[in-house]
């Protein structure tokens, strides 16, 4: 199992929310952190994850989850609401980076995500989510590159792609029904075909015993 999928199953799936998002991160920058406040020295790995409760009406979270090196438990350490988040900064808007920044109410966080194609994605369905969940006060996304907050998100890729298989699939399901309507009538056709020659034949068959 992936480590995102056992967060999903670890995390959100026993408080009855589902996950919509999550990427890996380190900071840009260092931050000390107490002793007490980790539970321990070590490594750890972090991921922000957006996730929306099952229940209506819906409620959106952004949440901070951590595994410390030696266990296999995921810890959530911190969370915000949706409404709390004021800020995404894409850092540069003419090329793809793993640079992100983060910022709510009462925190501020400079990431950087494994890959430029994860934080892409991430942006991506943060937004989508943002513009579908958000009061009416949005977020700011700003040095974001437009392909993250257009139409041509990876959601409505996805949705294009799953439109386009179902029109292909009808228009050979359709194709498929007008070759079986030819046979058919071929088929007919031939029959009729058959049946007047039988009759034709009888005819001349009687007109001769005559």
């Amino acid at each position: 199992m992936s480590a995102k999928s056992a967060i999903s199953k670890e995390v959100f799936i026993p408080h009855d929310e589902k996950m919509l998002v999550a990427v890996q991160v380190k900071r840009r920058t260092k931050k000390k952190i107490p002793f007490l406040a980790t539970g321990g020295q070590g490594d750890y790995m972090t991921f922000i994850c957006v996730s929306v409760t099952n229940k209506k009406p819906s409620h959106v979270s952004i949440t901070k989850v951590k595994q410390f090196q030696g266990s296999s438990a995921f810890i959530k350490r911190s969370q915000w609401t949706i409404d709390q988040l004021r800020q995404v900064n894409g850092i540069d808007p003419n090329k793809d980076c793993p640079e992100f920044d983060l910022m709510f109410e009462n925190a501020f966080d400079q990431w950087v995500a494994g890959s430029a194609g994860e934080k892409c994605t991430f942006v991506q369905i943060l937004h989508h989510t943002c513009q579908r969940y958000s009061s009416a006060r949005k977020p700011e996304f700003v040095n974001c590159q437009s392909k993250l907050l257009g139409g041509n998100s990876i959601l409505h890729s996805a949705a294009d792609s799953v439109t386009s298989a179902v029109q292909k699939a009808s228009q050979a399901l359709n194709e498929r029904g007008e070759r079986l309507g030819r046979t058919e009538e071929k088929t007919a056709e031939m029959m009729n075909s058959a049946e007047q020659f039988a009759v034709t034949a009888h005819k001349l068959a009687m007109k001769h015993k005559c």
